[in-house]
């Protein structure tokens, strides 16, 4: 577990040193949550408790989605490009070879980075949302910590579904394809632009079931205190049984790719 430890905190670091990175990234999510806010203002003016929020309700919703596009791997899950990249080369036989598991490196290194994103990219953003818009904050200090296990358990579904997504480069040509699927997927139906509870019929019900609804619509329903009690366990069984399976298929993914290092190397 120590050489895990020190790989999350060589990724935190590691991400910490772009700091003009880390400002840019600040100032994009912030404009782009101005940009959403205004939107969604426009949106429940015309239909007041659209998907189950009011006003103040979506607005969060809005800036909670801002600090988590980068920690949850919204758009991508910040270490997949370089995974690939070493499949590609070839580089992953070393790393398949080393006496640690590929799968738990990779996610102790997106630990950290989503550590730091939260941080880096995370408050400021949520921040500014807080003082220009009436925020629905939470009304009980035991939230913040509830929601700080979603996120957790949110960043764990999203590695396991990059970790997938990188993996499928040892038998793709190229993997900008699956990426690109990923990425809309993880747009579209984490609820980054809209509320999943505002998607009609089995549409809406479809979207709440799959795995990338643990990285956005869950963590904001629990800052909502929108889940509570026997719902809170719930939301949490909901991301801790996609983060299982998800990281069993990579795990066997992961397997199946190992013996075709070995049986190419041999």
């Amino acid at each position: 577990m120590r050489l895990y430890a020190a790989v999350a905190a060589g990724g935190f670091r590691r991400y910490a040193t772009y700091r003009v990175a880390t400002a840019a990234g600040v100032f994009t999510n912030t404009v782009f949550g101005f940009i959403l806010a205004y939107t969604y203002m426009a949106l429940w003016d015309e239909r007041p408790g659209l998907g189950g929020y009011d006003m103040s309700e979506a607005l969060t919703y809005v800036w909670i989605g801002q600090a988590l596009l980068a920690t949850c791997g919204l758009m991508g899950g910040g270490f997949e490009d370089e995974l690939m990249e070493r499949i590609k080369t070839g580089d992953i036989a070393v790393d398949l070879y080393r006496p640690a598991d590929l799968q738990a490196w990779w996610l102790s290194v997106a630990l950290g980075r989503s550590a730091f994103q939260l941080l880096g990219r995370g408050v400021v953003p949520m921040a500014v949302g807080a003082l220009a818009f009436d925020l629905a904050l939470p009304g009980h200090p035991s939230t913040w910590a509830a929601f700080l296990l979603s996120v957790a358990l949110g960043v764990a579904v999203s590695f396991a579904v990059w970790f997938l997504v990188a993996l499928s480069a040892f038998w793709l040509m190229d993997g900008a394809g699956a990426v690109q699927v990923a990425w809309l997927a993880g747009t579209f139906f984490s609820g980054m632009l809209l509320p999943l509870t505002v998607f009609p019929g089995a549409l809406g019900e479809v979207a709440r079931l799959l795995p990338w609804a643990s990285l956005l619509q869950v963590p904001a329903d629990v800052f909502l205190e929108k889940r509570t009690g026997w719902a809170l366990l719930e939301a949490y069984a909901f991301q801790a049984g996609w983060a299982v399976v998800l990281l069993a298929a990579g795990r066997a993914l992961q397997a199946v790719a190992t013996r075709r290092v070995v049986v190419q190397g041999g």
